[in-house]
């Protein structure tokens, strides 16, 4: 599949590689400093990866002739970042619309241009679909992802707030 990045090339991914793409989430939690456990992220990939959310793997080029057949080299080949899309629907107009679960680029890899391509990427199947808005959430301490976001054209449209609940009658009022 072409991948407008010299170097790397962009793979479908399947049923298969829910394993890895576990393992790319969790990395990305890592990266952000969660201290939690992140057993819930299998759990997530098992609820919600389906033909419906397509997932797609960048790998390094290999400039060798394959002498196994393609399924084998896939396998041999580690991903060095991926793209995992769903649905989501807008709250306030009612409409379905693409929606990206994970972007996430080793950071060996990084700066090169590999997630503003998966970025387009997602963008040119949101609208192959006939979806008028993509959306995501991002960590706000994730400084490099929103610089990037902001970047190619993503505007906040809503803030996610959270509170931690204690005992009974703990974080009431005020």
């Amino acid at each position: 599949m072409d991948f407008p990045v010299s170097g790397y090339r962009l793979r479908v991914g399947s049923g298969l590689d829910r394993a890895l793409l576990v393992k790319f989430m969790q990395r990305t939690y890592q990266e952000i400093g969660s201290s939690h456990p992140l057993s819930h992220l299998a759990e997530t990939v098992e609820r919600y990866f389906s033909q419906d959310t397509p997932l797609w793997w960048v790998e390094p080029e290999s400039n060798a002739q394959p002498t196994t057949p393609t399924f084998e080299i896939h396998r041999q080949i580690k991903p060095i970042g991926g793209l995992w899309m769903g649905n989501a629907i807008d709250q306030l107009e009612g409409d379905r619309h693409a929606h990206i679960f994970l972007v996430y680029v080793e950071p060996t890899h990084r700066r090169r241009g590999i997630a503003t391509a998966l970025m387009l990427h997602a963008q040119t199947w949101a609208q192959a679909r006939g979806d008028s808005k993509i959306g995501l959430q991002v960590f706000h301490k994730n400084i490099a992802a929103l610089k990037l976001y902001e970047k190619i054209g993503y505007r906040p449209n809503a803030v996610l707030m959270t509170k931690r609940l204690g005992s009974k009658g703990e974080g009431r009022g005020q």
